[in-house]
């Protein structure tokens, strides 16, 4: 069982720096902002959950209980990196892409739901909401 729990736990520690490596690479060497969100937010996540599984595993196979913290940690990073990735690049878009110019046709008569307003919504700014943020008067 010892050679066993070793075995895995170097195995996420030599995996997650792969992945850490690959994703930090990505970051410094990909040409504008929109590709190099990948790295960090798909490798590196995989990276360091990687890495905090290991020690989930150690912390259980060396003290026999289970590290609650670490546990959260790597859900909450798992959760919250690409939620953070799909925000940034929607931020790029708005503020640097021309949706006529920069953005490939989706095929649909919304369009890219970033900028336009639904076809069957007579408000002046898209949003999600169903009913209405402000007063129309």
């Amino acid at each position: 069982m010892d050679f066993l729990a070793e075995l895995l736990i170097a195995a996420l520690i030599v995996f997650g720096g792969v992945f850490g490596l690959v994703g930090s690479y990505g970051l410094a060497k990909l040409p504008d902002l929109m590709t190099r969100l990948h790295g960090p937010t798909k490798a590196t996540t995989l990276g360091v959950g990687s890495v905090l599984m290991a020690s989930m595993v150690f912390i259980l196979w060396d003290k026999g209980t289970l590290s609650v913290h670490e546990l959260l940690v790597t859900i909450f990073l798992l959760l919250t990196a690409p939620i953070t990735a799909n925000f940034i690049a929607k931020s790029f878009l708005h503020r640097q892409a021309n949706p006529e110019t920069d953005l490939p046709p989706t095929g649909t008569e919304c369009g890219w739901a970033s900028f336009d307003v639904p076809p069957d919504s007579d408000d002046d700014e898209p949003n999600s909401l169903t009913i209405p943020r402000r007063n129309k008067g």
